[in-house]
């Protein structure tokens, strides 16, 4: 029986390195260290989950690993050098990243998905690949696997890594995320970055009082110890539910998966929904306890429906969530990671990251941002106002049908029953009129807008996240006389297409436990496999819910290509141990195909959970 042979690492190269003192890195340089290759795109949620998780390997291996992250864009946008350095600021990388643009780096390496990790052993060989997020556990085995191996082999070198911190300006605020008007005219704004809330005078500049420590962490308590994690939505509770609750905001603590409340007079902290754990379980129509239930990267929050609606942007749903009966559930979508209109049960979403209620409280829009589409709830119901779907985006005005946007994380309601979008990633802010159907440009020039808020006098405030600074648009912006028609340019994320053949195709997801842990069936099948199709005419079977990580398809020859979308979980636990811990890993991909029907015979579709 043979041996499967060792496969040497790609050598690194790419635009520029970050991190790093301006040094350009080399595998040979970081030989007799492990090298944690973490391919992600700052737009993705799920590569920021990754972020997070990485973050104590990190600090427990300082001196034998190290973590490299290889940016691998998928908006144009992303391709922007100074853009990925916000970025690494932003979500706080402290590992060198290498720029890598053009996706070379992420084919060298055969990545399918983002976030995709490889493992690098001492010696320089690729020893693990995985996709997905939830894989903290089996790194840890693995490289404690690989330390005890590389010591004995003494091929294992102890010391500092290559990390070099940056120096960054001193500003008032450091990537604002979302912002909402006081009563009295002050504003409150998630000073993300900064890991808290800052109170401003109604100038929006000037500093009133800042609710939080400034230190990432989660403690409830006074305004200058509370710890909040990158903090990002905030609702104001009308005042009749804010009396019965006990807090006046809620605030979308989004790194750590937590709904906060905060008391105005005083400044105080207390989480009122999630438990810390990241959501990854089954889909449910049932209302929890609010401290009982994990919940997965809250982006925004909006009071609508008489409960707050949590655009769940780690899931891709909408969930609700009432202060007085203090209980949780999910409002809207499946976690499937897509745009489909239709009732709130069964609609895709994809990372919504901004909320927003009509005047009227009739219609709550939506920035679904992986889309690059607005979208609204009303009677029960969603639809999409502008957007194409996942790969499709552009700065192109005009008729909502065919306008295009570019990963917009925020809108706002304005009395007239149009809404404003700040489209982040073409660093604009957009109008639709529902009436005309029309998508103009209303501003531009902006960095990396998040938000928008309408104040007392009619004005508009912009939320400018990577200047760091709110913003005042120009009076008159919001007429039509106002506004601009561009048409700027059409964008298709041209991923290389994976052919597949008409007729009968297997898919298989390959998926191996971590070193020590074997599947568990103790609730239930432990793997589960759910597949979609984008259009949904490109499968004639094969669509749906099952156990199995392999499905058989059947793809219609007369669909020239699509996007299938594959979400695999697997439920491991410890083996041998008295008290076994559990984890479940998830992974979703999009996967764009070409349909071929040429004869040939081709392989099954191969998707690679964790295959060590």
């Amino acid at each position: 029986m043979g041996t499967t042979p060792r496969v040497r690492a790609p050598e690194l190269r790419g635009r520029q390195w970050l991190n790093t003192g301006g040094r350009e890195l080399k595998l040979a340089d970081l030989r007799g260290k492990t090298i944690l290759l973490d391919f992600w795109t700052f737009c993705c949620i799920n590569c920021l989950h990754v972020l997070d998780e990485l973050r104590p390997l990190e600090e427990k291996y300082a001196d034998v690993l190290v973590v490299v992250g290889v940016h691998s864009p998928k908006f144009e946008h992303e391709k922007d050098p100074a853009a990925l350095a916000a970025a690494v600021e932003r979500y706080g990388v402290h590992h060198p990243v290498l720029d890598d643009p053009e996706l070379d780096m992420w084919q060298q390496y055969a990545a399918k998905a983002w976030p995709t990790l490889a493992v690098v052993d001492p010696e320089g060989y690729v020893v693990a690949t995985m996709a997905g997020e939830g894989h903290a556990e089996g790194l840890v085995r693995l490289v404690d696997d690989l330390i005890a191996t590389h010591e004995a082999k003494g091929t294992l070198h102890r010391g500092d890594g290559p990390y070099v911190p940056p120096t960054h300006a001193e500003t008032t605020l450091r990537f604002p995320g979302k912002a909402v008007l006081l009563d009295g005219g002050n504003l409150l704004v998630s000073d993300s970055a900064r890991h808290s809330l800052v109170e401003l005078a109604p100038d929006g500049e000037t500093p009133v009082r800042r609710i939080g420590s400034g230190e990432r962490g989660r403690v409830d308590g006074p305004a200058a110890s509370a710890g909040f994690a990158e903090p990002q939505g905030l609702c104001l509770l009308p005042a009749h539910v804010a009396e019965v609750a006990g807090y006046h905001l809620l605030v979308a603590d989004t790194v750590n998966h937590l709904l906060r409340g905060v008391r105005l007079d005083t400044g105080e902290v207390t989480t009122v929904a999630g438990t810390g754990r990241q959501w990854r379980s089954t889909v449910d129509d049932h209302a929890h306890d609010a401290r009982s239930v994990d919940l997965s990267s809250p982006w925004d929050l909006a009071w609508y429906d008489d409960r707050v609606i949590v655009a769940m942007a780690g899931i891709h749903q909408l969930w609700w969530f009432d202060p007085v009966k203090r209980t949780a559930g999910m409002y809207a979508g499946t976690t499937v990671e897509a745009l489909r209109d239709g009732p709130l049960p069964e609609a895709w979403l994809a990372q919504p990251s901004g909320l927003s209620v009509s005047a009227d409280g009739t219609r709550l829009w939506v920035a679904d941002s992986e889309t690059s589409a607005i979208r609204f709830v009303q009677n029960g119901v969603l639809g999409t106002a502008v957007g194409q779907g996942l790969f499709d985006f552009g700065h192109v005005d005009g008729p909502a049908d065919r306008a295009l946007l570019q990963h917009p994380l925020g809108v706002c309601a304005l009395p007239d029953s149009s809404v404003l979008i700040a489209d982040t990633y073409n660093g604009a802010v957009r109008r639709f009129d529902p009436a005309t159907g029309l998508v103009a440009t209303v501003a531009d020039g902006l960095a990396e807008p998040s938000d928008l808020v309408l104040t007392a006098d009619g004005g508009v405030l912009v939320v400018e996240s990577a200047a760091h600074r709110l913003t005042r648009l120009a009076p008159g912006a919001l007429t039509a006389a106002g506004a601009d028609t561009v048409d700027g340019p059409r964008h298709r994320l041209e991923r290389k297409p994976t052919d597949v053949a008409a007729g009968e195709v297997t898919l298989e997801v390959i998926f191996t436990p971590a070193p020590g842990q074997k599947l568990d069936e103790t609730y239930g099948p432990s793997t589960r496999l759910v597949v979609s199709a984008s259009p949904p005419e490109l499968l004639v079977e094969g669509a749906g819910t099952g156990t199995e990580l392999s499905r058989r398809l059947v793809v219609d020859p007369a669909v020239p290509q699509g996007v299938l979308q594959v979400t695999a979980q697997a439920a491991t636990c410890d083996a041998d141990v008295e008290h076994a811990a559990c984890h479940l890993t998830r992974q979703d991909w999009g996967v764009p195909v070409r349909v071929v029907d040429d004869g040939a015979t081709r392989l099954p579709l191969v998707l690679r959970g964790l295959d060590a």
